[in-house]
């Protein structure tokens, strides 16, 4: 009788822990705006990775950069059809369409997975001396991103910006769809994967 008590404990704590650890989020205590000599301040470089709702992981990078946070963003994504452009070269019109100059735009066309989001970017990182940038993607995808980039980009702070509500995800209801839960499981064998040295 007991487990009629326990099991609904161990599932609501399961779906916080996951929520919360799969979304390590930088910018909570800080506003819309950069704020100089804190937390808060302003990065080198925006890094959005693709996949999942790219468009609004695009969205979010660009109204990082309007709000001032950086001078620069980087979008990395290769193409999911191979026929039609890349994900990095979608997100790259995106941008120009809000009105994001092109020069103030890096992309890197061939990344295929998180791994290579992150050695491809690390490689961007050298080239333009870049110390201090956001990684900004799904809320889902968030903890995998930043581990992998961590791991690749030794000596870069990479600040989390996740993507706490799109298509695919939300932050605070997630557990009450199969997709939901399908993404978080999905995520969190990945990561098991990351440490035991899976690519994935």
């Amino acid at each position: 009788m007991k487990w009629l008590f326990i099991l609904p404990v161990l599932l609501v704590a399961f779906i916080v822990a996951a929520s919360l650890y799969l979304q390590p989020n930088n910018f909570l205590g800080c506003g819309a705006k950069p704020v100089p000599n804190t937390d808060c301040e302003t990065a080198d470089a925006i890094v959005v990775v693709s996949g999942g709702d790219t468009k609004s992981r695009t969205a979010a990078g660009i109204s990082l950069f309007e709000n001032g946070w950086a001078d620069t963003l980087i979008f990395s994504g290769a193409a999911f059809d191979k026929s039609g452009p890349s994900n990095a070269a979608a997100m790259k019109t995106q941008a120009e369409a809000a009105g994001v100059p092109a020069s103030a735009i890096i992309i890197d066309e061939t990344s295929a997975n998180t791994q290579q989001n992150a050695e491809n970017s690390k490689s961007l990182f050298e080239k333009n001396n870049f110390h201090d940038v956001i990684l900004v993607t799904s809320g889902y995808h968030q903890r995998r991103a930043s581990l992998e980039f961590n791991k690749r980009a030794e000596g870069v702070i990479i600040r989390n910006y996740p993507v706490v509500n799109d298509s695919d995800w939300n932050f605070t209801w997630w557990w009450l769809t199969p997709r939901g839960w399908w993404l978080a499981g999905g995520e969190i064998v990945k990561i098991i994967a990351f440490y035991v040295g899976v690519s994935s």
